[in-house]
């Protein structure tokens, strides 16, 4: 092992230029050259890479977003981008790839990495927090954090003027950032894609709340099971009571990563490093039951199964 690049693809989460500094370090450390790939697949495709050494990187430990840039590529997914991925591998002498990204991205690795004989690394940075078999991404914990802070904000404004606040946060497919937040916010309902919601009961419950003199009430909803506007309008018509609605959106992905996260992505980054060196491939490295430890693709791009019903039940009894 030689020559490897280092490449983030898909949404951007915190804690992605971490890795991406621990990845070089480790690797230059390691008698490694290392290069990164700019703006995802496309800067594979369209040769946009540079090589990093220590100096390359200094400085983005604390930095948010990525300074490789990322993009979606659907280009990739065709035969013609993959092709022209692999002849940017072959004139580059690139031994192997460290793929920053979320389960979209592993399954382009998988795909790429068996077709053209590439050994490919995932390091997991993903503020949903979706990839199997994996208890933590890069970037999860700063992301949740973030909309906890919004969501305390909220708080003291639906106390003060005794309203009702619907909040949508991110998580198109997974409500994990949804349930994470309802849970730490001490929210009186969470709407998400995997669990169906009855509104009305959401309603009932509500306008008898109101009855007892509670003034206030907060309901998180991931954007991917409806959008916040919707949900507000139809509790203002069913229960006559005033509701507004928040999207968070794309402030979640940005900001500063937490502790958490740096220290996860800066082990990430040295056990991708390590697995190339041992001539390992087509695998996910990730923190599992409190270790580092390692995944192969096709698991890690299953959906994940979150604790639903007792997340969802712990919410419902605190409040």
């Amino acid at each position: 092992m030689k020559r490897i690049a280092v490449i983030t693809a898909g949404g951007d989460a915190p804690g992605m230029n971490t890795a991406i500094r621990s990845v070089v370090r480790f690797g230059v450390n390691s008698k490694i050259e290392v290069f990164g790939v700019f703006r995802g697949w496309s800067g594979l495709i369209n040769e946009e890479l540079k090589q990093f050494d220590h100096r390359s990187v200094s400085g983005i430990i604390n930095q948010g977003g990525t300074i490789l840039k990322t993009a979606r590529c659907p280009e990739f997914q065709t035969q013609e981008g993959m092709e022209r991925a692999y002849a940017t591998i072959k004139k580059y002498s690139l031994d192997g790839l460290v793929v920053i990204g979320g389960n979209g991205s592993f399954a382009a690795s998988h795909a790429f990495g068996n077709k053209y004989n590439v050994p490919c690394i995932g390091i997991p940075a993903s503020i949903d927090n979706d990839i199997n078999g994996i208890d933590a991404t890069i970037g999860s914990d700063t992301a949740v954090n973030t909309a906890l802070n919004a969501i305390d904000n909220i708080r003291d404004t639906a106390t003060s003027m005794e309203r009702i606040f619907v909040v949508e946060v991110m998580g198109r497919d997974c409500g994990y950032i949804a349930l994470a937040v309802a849970l730490g916010g001490g929210c009186e309902d969470v709407i998400i894609p995997e669990r169906k919601f009855d509104l009305s009961l959401m309603c009932h419950d509500i306008v008898d709340g109101n009855l007892r003199g509670k003034a206030s009430w907060i309901v998180v909803v991931a954007e991917g099971a409806a959008h916040a506007e919707d949900i507000a309008k139809q509790i203002t018509d069913m229960t006559s009571l005033e509701t507004r609605a928040i999207t968070l959106g794309h402030i979640q992905r940005g900001g500063r990563p937490t502790a958490f996260s740096r220290e996860l992505a800066l082990r990430l980054g040295k056990e991708a490093v390590d697995c190339l060196l041992r001539g390992e491939r087509d695998l996910a490295v990730g923190l599992c039951c409190g270790k580092i430890n390692t995944v192969d693709f096709a698991t890690a791009i299953k959906k994940k199964e979150l604790p639903v019903e007792l997340w969802y039940n712990l919410i419902k009894t605190l409040t």
